[in-house]
C-alpha cells in the first residue's frame, strides 16, 4: 500500500512537472530582402536552439509565415514572430487577428522582433498597441540603418546580464506607443545621430515630427517591455535586420531573457548563456539570389 501511494505521489509531481513547462511557439515569416537580412527562419531556429535544454522550457519553430495547425497554440506560454510586416505580416492575414486576440485575453506573451513590430493604422496597429505597448507607424516611424549606442539599460529581468552594447542595424524608431505608455518599460533606448534624416521625407524614411525629435537628441525607444492589464507580457525589438547581428552576445541574451520573460519563466540571475558559432549563424539560412558573404570574426 505504501509502495503504491509512494509511486502516485512520484506521478503527481512528474505531471506537474510536465504541466509547468512553458511552451514557446516561434513563428518564422517568409523569405524576404537578400542574403543574411531578414533571415527570419534561420533567426528564429537560431534563438529556438539557444533555448534548448533550458530548464521548464521547450520552443517550437513554424516557418513559412504560420503555423499549419493552430492547435499547437494550445497550452502555450508564449508567441515570437520574426517576419516582414505592414500588409505582409502573418498576423494580418486571414483571422490570425483573431486567434492571437484569444490567446492575449488567455495572458499568453507576445514578442515582435524587428518588422513583425509594425502592423497597418488601418489594421493591426490599435492591437499591437495593446499588446504589445508600441509599434512601428508609416509616416510616423522611420528605419534607417545607424549605429545604436546603448550605454545605458535599466534594471529589469531582461536586462540580467547584458553589458551595454552597440550595433549597426535597421534599428526603427519613433514609434508610437500606448496612451501614456502605460504598462510599457524602455528597455533599448539611443539618440539617433543626423544621418538618420539623410533620406528624403516618405512612409519610412522621414516626416517633420521625427526630424524635429532627432534634432532635438530626444531619445528614441527601440526595444520595450509591456505588462498588460489581462496579466499578460510583450516585448519589441526593433532590431534584427542584420542576421549578423545574433553574434553580438548581449544583443543575443537580451532577447531570449525577453523570450523567457513574456513566457512567464524565471530569467536566470546572468541572463540566459548561449553560445553561437559561425557555422551556427551560417545554418538554415533562406535560398537567395546573390552570392553569400562570410560571417564575420568577432
Amino acid at each position: 500500500m505504501k509502495k503504491t501511494l509512494f509511486a502516485l505521489v512520484l506521478s503527481a509531481v512528474a505531471l506537474t512537472g510536465l504541466a509547468a513547462e512553458k511552451k514557446i511557439i516561434f513563428i518564422a515569416g517568409k523569405p524576404s530582402h537578400g542574403p543574411l537580412a531578414h533571415e527570419h527562419r534561420a533567426g528564429a531556429l537560431l534563438l529556438a536552439k539557444c533555448l534548448q535544454g533550458f530548464p521548464g522550457v521547450v520552443t517550437e519553430v513554424h516557418t513559412n509565415g504560420w503555423v499549419a495547425d493552430e492547435k499547437v497554440f494550445e497550452g502555450a506560454a508564449a508567441v515570437i514572430i520574426y517576419s516582414d510586416g505592414g500588409g505582409g505580416h502573418p498576423l494580418l492575414k486571414e483571422n490570425h487577428l483573431e486567434t492571437i486576440g484569444a490567446l492575449m485575453k488567455r495572458g499568453v506573451g507576445l514578442a515582435c522582433l524587428h518588422y513583425a513590430t509594425e502592423p497597418t493604422p488601418d489594421k493591426g496597429e490599435k492591437e499591437f498597441l495593446a499588446w504589445l505597448g508600441g509599434a512601428f507607424s508609416p509616416n510616423w516611424s522611420v528605419n534607417p540603418h545607424w549605429d545604436a549606442d546603448f550605454t545605458t539599460l535599466p534594471k529589469h529581468p531582461i536586462t540580467r546580464g547584458v553589458k551595454p552594447f552597440k550595433t549597426n542595424d535597421e534599428w526603427y524608431f519613433h514609434l508610437r506607443w500606448a496612451d501614456g505608455m502605460k504598462g510599457v518599460t524602455p528597455i533599448l533606448t539611443a539618440i539617433a545621430p543626423e544621418s538618420t534624416m539623410s533620406r528624403p521625407d516618405g512612409h519610412h524614411s522621414g516626416n517633420p515630427a521625427v526630424r524635429a525629435s532627432v534634432a532635438k537628441q530626444e531619445p528614441q525607444h527601440v526595444g520595450w517591455a509591456m505588462e498588460r492589464a489581462d496579466g499578460g507580457r510583450g516585448f519589441g525589438f526593433t532590431g534584427g535586420h542584420n542576421h549578423l547581428g545574433w553574434k553580438d552576445e548581449n544583443q543575443r541574451r537580451l532577447v531570449l531573457n525577453a523570450i523567457l520573460w513574456v513566457a512567464k519563466a524565471e530569467v536566470p540571475k546572468n541572463g540566459v548563456p548561449s553560445k553561437v558559432t559561425d557555422e551556427d549563424l551560417m545554418a538554415n539560412l533562406d535560398p537567395k539570389n546573390a552570392p553569400r558573404p562570410k560571417a564575420a570574426k568577432k
